[in-house]
């Protein structure tokens, strides 16, 4: 699975941004994504993840009720709505996709085994 995320920018605390990434595989085949995100200095962090079918998702405790994962399997597009942000969202945010639904289990950077380059999300206070 081959991944380009886009979407990123300098944005105002509280304001609204949507982060795009675009996925690449064999047809036919399924896999869940995930966004995770990593500020300068610190390691990388899980931020959500959905299912291939789009109905299991999960949030990181610091984003739920403010980020929302999605996908559209027909455009082989996963977006992650970022609203209410906060100058400690700002970070290189990236996409990354796996076979499997170990990420269910414990959703941490190993749980995916394919990962795009990252966007930067600057917000300002």
């Amino acid at each position: 699975v081959q991944l380009q995320a886009s979407g990123g920018g300098l944005v105002q605390g509280g304001s609204s941004l949507r982060l795009s990434c675009a996925a690449s595989a064999r047809p036919g085949s399924t896999y869940s994504m995930g966004w995770f995100r990593q500020a300068p200095g610190k390691e990388r962090e899980f931020v959500a993840a959905i299912d291939w079918n789009g109905s299991v998702t999960d949030y990181a405790t610091s984003v739920k009720g403010r980020f929302t994962i999605s996908r559209d399997n027909a455009r082989n597009m996963l977006y992650l709505q970022m609203s209410m942000v906060k100058p400690e969202d700002t970070a290189v945010y990236l996409c990354a996709a796996d076979r499997s639904l170990r990420w269910i289990v414990e959703a941490d950077p190993d749980a995916f085994s394919y990962w795009g380059q990252g966007t930067l999300v600057t917000v300002s206070s």
